[in-house]
């Protein structure tokens, strides 16, 4: 059967937003009810720039609703100033702050690769050996973490369940073959990642599910999509939720993946300067006719 199609835009504390996405005089606490209202899914980026606390992943997954699903994305000191180098502790530390309080509203796992990074095989596959497969293989990584959690730590992950992770990348060294059979080795996804030249924009499928990132076609995190440029990536959309590819698709390794019944699709617009990303969310929702009904706040 078709996989879901989970579309949302990344964060959703932006002051530009108040008075035209959210209504006029909205407290401040209450934007994340209204955003999970609107959209069947958020990434949440407070993640990559700092650990954050069992009690704030508690608070959110408290503030939306059943149903709804958050795509984390990964501590930048384990991607950025480790460079994947020596990083069990760090792991340990992102998984013991607090993931699991997220329940059943746990996504996708997003790691992001600053633009000077390259390919080095090696480092890729021991890192891509590292990353739990499961929450209960999380929750024994976690075990690890070091004082810094103490009293802090949420290391109870309820019942098992399976963890996707997605990687983006900005560096040329990438666009390898060799990098796109690494990730179907692991399972793990290639983001697409739609960006002004020069990072790499490729459509390669790597796993059962696919994650995008759309940060501005023209100018990075601010200009907004055209109408026909939404109507390609809901033609995109439409075939990997379908199980198969566009077939115009952009690839870096000329052997497609497998077709499949059906394919989960996450995707998160990240053009926020000028309030174009929940605008645009809602514009491809509607093309591609996901309904998002939930409870009221």
């Amino acid at each position: 059967m078709p996989g879901k199609v989970l579309i949302g835009v990344s964060g959703w504390r932006y002051t530009p937003w108040r008075g035209h996405f959210y209504p006029r005089g909205l407290a401040q606490w209450r934007e994340l009810q209204h955003a999970s209202r609107v959209f069947n899914s958020l990434e949440l980026n407070g993640s990559f720039y700092s650990l954050q606390r069992p009690s704030s992943y508690a608070m959110w997954a408290a503030h939306t609703p059943p149903g709804f699903v958050f795509a984390v994305k990964g501590s930048r000191y384990i991607t950025h100033m480790l460079k994947l180098r020596g990083i069990d502790v760090a792991l340990a530390n992102f998984f013991a702050s607090g993931l699991f309080e997220l329940g059943e509203k746990l996504g996708p796992i997003l790691w992001q690769f600053p633009p000077m990074m390259r390919f080095h095989p090696q480092v890729f596959e021991d890192f891509f050996r590292l990353l739990p497969q499961t929450t209960h293989e999380a929750a024994q990584i976690a075990l690890r973490r070091d004082e810094r959690l103490q009293g802090r730590e949420s290391l109870q992950p309820g019942r098992n369940r399976r963890l996707r992770h997605a990687v983006e990348v900005r560096h040329e060294s990438f666009v390898d073959p060799a990098f796109i059979r690494l990730l179907r080795k692991y399972r793990i996804a290639w983001v697409v990642a739609d960006t002004p030249n020069p990072w790499p924009l490729y459509e390669d499928v790597t796993s059962d599910f696919v994650y995008m990132r759309l940060h501005g076609s023209t100018e990075l995190y601010n200009s907004r999509y055209t109408g026909a440029e939404l109507e390609r990536w809901a033609r995109c959309i439409e075939a990997w939720r379908d199980g198969g590819e566009p077939e115009d698709a952009r690839l870096i390794c000329p052997t497609r993946a497998r077709a499949r019944a059906g394919r989960d699709v996450y995707c998160y617009f990240d053009n926020t300067d000028k309030r174009h990303a929940p605008v645009n969310a809602r514009e491809l929702m509607d093309l591609l006719g996901v309904r998002w009904t939930p409870p009221p706040a």
